[in-house]
């Protein structure tokens, strides 16, 4: 933060003595020194000095935070799902444990309670960084008309429809595996609506933008951001570069939202949306999530 210093001017005064004599009236000549020396201008500005502007990013944190925090999240997920796997065969210890890390709950239940020891680390470290004002710093600014961002998530999805029927698209992707059954599906949809949304806009939108912004600039940080963010999807999509590509024009947009409004809630928002209207249309495609082998035709 800029220390602001108040400099107070120098104030110039004039001393007159005008005296008459009672008697003949004889005049007095003005004092020699009717003012007093001007002290030198000060090389400071008047007043306090400006603060920096708020479209600025300076983020307490830098990239090798960011980058710690892309290992940290990497050893958690993979040891939350393993303990996960773990904790499932000594319950039931029927299945064989390697079996646990085919079930779709248990990838799940691991990742969601990788991502809160994740988040955990964050608020830890961005408190110490900013003397506890974590919101703050990572611009969270909860949006006066937060119902728009919703809006224009759903609009998004909507918009972004059309590009299945011009991209090559695998009639198979491994993200299909976690809609097997109508159970899968529920658990996936509760944590893609309301989990994987929040923990994503946090890394990609409150941490690595800001950090790429301060040294790169907003367009290149634009398009950096948004090829992360779609490089962690491509795994779930086989690589395919027509699914890839959505994902990443997704990325650029929330990433757009995030320079121009500041505001990491209404990015938040957004892809909750734009999950949400997703997996709405998987439900009213499959009757409900009754009819899950239409997601192999």
């Amino acid at each position: 933060m800029v220390s602001l210093l108040e400099i107070r001017d120098s104030v110039s005064f004039s001393c007159t003595l005008n005296s008459e004599s009672p008697s003949n009236a004889v005049s007095v000549p003005e004092n020699p020194i009717s003012q007093s020396p001007s002290l030198p201008e000060s090389p400071y500005p008047a007043g306090p000095l400006p603060l920096p502007s708020a479209s600025v990013e300076n983020p307490p944190w830098n990239i090798w935070d960011v980058l710690g925090l892309a290992v940290i999240n990497l050893v958690a997920i993979v040891g939350c799902v393993l303990g996960t796997a773990y904790f499932v065969h000594v319950r039931f210890p029927a299945a064989p444990w390697i079996e646990g890390l085919r079930r779709p709950e248990v990838i799940v239940g691991g990742q969601l309670l990788a991502y809160f020891l994740v988040v955990v680390v964050m608020y830890r470290m961005v408190s110490v960084q900013s003397d506890g004002r974590v919101l703050e710093a990572i611009r969270w600014n909860w949006p006066n008309s937060w119902t728009s961002y919703l809006v224009a998530g759903v609009a998004l999805a909507l918009c972004l429809v059309p590009f299945q029927y011009f991209l090559p698209m695998p009639k198979h992707a491994p993200i299909d595996d976690f809609f097997r059954t109508a159970r899968d599906a529920y658990v996936l949809s509760l944590f893609g609506v309301l989990f994987a949304p929040l923990f994503e806009e946090l890394f990609f939108r409150g941490f690595l933008y800001p950090a790429l912004a301060r040294r790169l600039g907003m367009i290149p940080s634009i398009l950096i951001t948004a090829m992360a963010f779609a490089s962690i999807h491509a795994t779930q999509l086989k690589y395919s570069w027509g699914p890839v590509l959505v994902i990443f024009l997704v990325g650029v947009t929330l990433t757009t939202v995030r320079a121009v409004k500041k505001s990491v809630a209404a990015t938040v928002l957004m892809h909750m949306a734009y999950n949400g209207t997703i997996f709405i249309a998987a439900y009213v495609a499959t009757g409900g999530f009754r009819h899950m082998e239409k997601f192999n035709q």
